[in-house]
Order: C-alpha cells, then sequence, then structure tokens
C-alpha cells in the first residue's frame, strides 16, 4: 500500500470518527442557567442560580448540575468556586462583599456562570454584569403620618439616581405586603418617599420595612430591611388556656369530661351486668 492511499485511509478513519462524535453532541440536551444578582445591605451580595431544559417538550429544572462561577475582568475568567444546583435545580453562590471584586472601565462587575457540560447536557454558561448601588431608608412622620423613606445611590458615579422604581413592603412570611404605589419612582434626589398604613400588627409593635429595587438592568436586585415602631402590638389570645372547645387536649372543658366518662362508667356497668346475668344462667 503507497503513501497516497493509507493518507486517504486516515483522512477518512478521521471524518467518520467526527461525524460520530457530532452526531451523539447533536443527541445531549442543552441546559438553560438563570442566573440573577442580589445584594442585602449589611449582609453582603450572592447569585441565585437555577438550570432547566426542555425534556420531552416540558420545560423541566434540571437538578444536581455542578456549575462554576467566574470574574471576568478584560479577557481573563478567574474561578471564585463551584455550587451544585439541588433537587428543585436551584442553586445559591455568595459572593460577599462586591467591592472586593474589580470593575471594569464602565464600573461594572462582570460574572460567567459555566456548566462544562456531561453525558447528558451540553455545555452551557450565562453571563451577569451589574453595577454596585446602595440603599438607604428611614422612618419619618409627616402630617402625622408614618412613612419611609428610600435613597438609591450609585457608588461608582457617587450620586444619587433618579427616575428608578423603588418597591416599598411590610416583612411577611411568604412575600413582602406592598405599600405605596405600584411604581415608586424616585425623585432628582434619588427618594421615595411611601405612606404606611395603619393597624398592620406586628412582634411588640415592630415592623421590619423592605426597599428594595427588584430585575434592574444595571442594578440588578438591591434590598434594605429597617425595624420601625409603627405597627399594631399582637396580644396573645389568653382564651388559649382556658377551657374550652377549641383549647388543647388538656383544656378540655369539664361537663364533656363528666358526661364522657360517666357514659363510659355506664357502659361498662350494663356489660358487667349482663355478663353476671350469663354466669347465673349458666351456674342454674
Amino acid at each position: 500500500m503507497n503513501n497516497k492511499n493509507l493518507y486517504k485511509i486516515i483522512a477518512l478513519l478521521l471524518i467518520f470518527q467526527t461525524g460520530i462524535s457530532w452526531a451523539q453532541d447533536e443527541e445531549k440536551i442543552r441546559p438553560r442557567i438563570k442566573a440573577d444578582y442580589f445584594k442585602v445591605m449589611d449582609e453582603g451580595s450572592y447569585l441565585e442560580l437555577s438550570t432547566s431544559a426542555r425534556i420531552e417538550r416540558k420545560n423541566r429544572e434540571v437538578p444536581h448540575l455542578e456549575l462554576e462561577v467566574f470574574q471576568v475582568i478584560d479577557d481573563d475568567d478567574n474561578s471564585l468556586g463551584k455550587v451544585t444546583t439541588s433537587a428543585e435545580g436551584k442553586a445559591r453562590f455568595q459572593l460577599g462583599n462586591i467591592i472586593k471584586y474589580s470593575p471594569d472601565s464602565s464600573s461594572f462587575y462582570n460574572f460567567l456562570v459555566r456548566f462544562k457540560g456531561n453525558d447528558k447536557f451540553k455545555r452551557a454558561s450565562r453571563e451577569v454584569s451589574v453595577m454596585d448601588a446602595i440603599i438607604s431608608a428611614k422612618h419619618v412622620v409627616i402630617d402625622s403620618i408614618d412613612h419611609i423613606e428610600g435613597t438609591i445611590k450609585d457608588v461608582a458615579k457617587d450620586s444619587l439616581i433618579e427616575d428608578v422604581a423603588l418597591e416599598v413592603g411590610v416583612r411577611r412570611l411568604f412575600k413582602p405586603l406592598k405599600m405605596g404605589e405600584e411604581f415608586n419612582m424616585t425623585d432628582l434626589n434619588g427618594t421615595v418617599v411611601v405612606p404606611i398604613e395603619k393597624g398592620i400588627p406586628g412582634i411588640d409593635g415592630n415592623l421590619f420595612i423592605e426597599v428594595a429595587v427588584v430585575d434592574h438592568d444595571d442594578y440588578g436586585n438591591v434590598m434594605q430591611t429597617i425595624e420601625a415602631p409603627i405597627g399594631v402590638p399582637i396580644v396573645k389570645d389568653a382564651s388559649y388556656d382556658e377551657r374550652s372547645l377549641w383549647g388543647p387536649r388538656n383544656r378540655t372543658p369539664i361537663f364533656i369530661l363528666v358526661f364522657t366518662y360517666g357514659l363510659i362508667l355506664g357502659i361498662l356497668g350494663i356489660v358487667v351486668y349482663l355478663i353476671n346475668n350469663l354466669i347465673k344462667i349458666r351456674n342454674s
């Protein structure tokens, strides 16, 4: 076999192997990565991550995928760590204080979330770019009405941010109870002033008020929480410890106990009486 034919065979084998690899890659599923930036004042920042894919014509969460987070500086990707999604396809990557990272020339902090792929899923990635902002909030009284004043500031520009929607709400178990208008837009001073409704219950009369910018294109999600003594104290229901129908088991009303135990003793007396008569009939 001459060298020319040998080269042809090698080329055909390479093409065949490439075709097999390409076909196998096409059979894999491409996952989608969602990454949202959150900053909680006085606590730190984190990325809220989730993975999903279209499987059998339905969008489904993809669990147990290992994601690696990078900070992108110019053309360099610096690894910050890895995190694995939960059974619901969700994960949280703690960034800490964002000022420890390096922004680009436009004052944006750039992060990359990457999945390197496995036997079932293709590679995937998602970029997140945010600017740093801070929110301050305080309780003020205007015309004898309680208000919350919230202000947002761009850290890099050291300037207040005008025309940004700030959400104000009272913290509750599942989601905040929103206050004010649907969109509370900041004024020239980067401030909104929102009245707080009267009669909202709180432990010892204290309410936790959240002021936040949500899903902003430049700043992501930033939240400040303050405690204000402007609620109605929650009064413990003392009747729970009294003997009542709605009380605990050890607080059953006396008349029910007497009636129940009397009924049981009466039935037992009848049973004993019948057994005694049966014994007498047998012995007679």
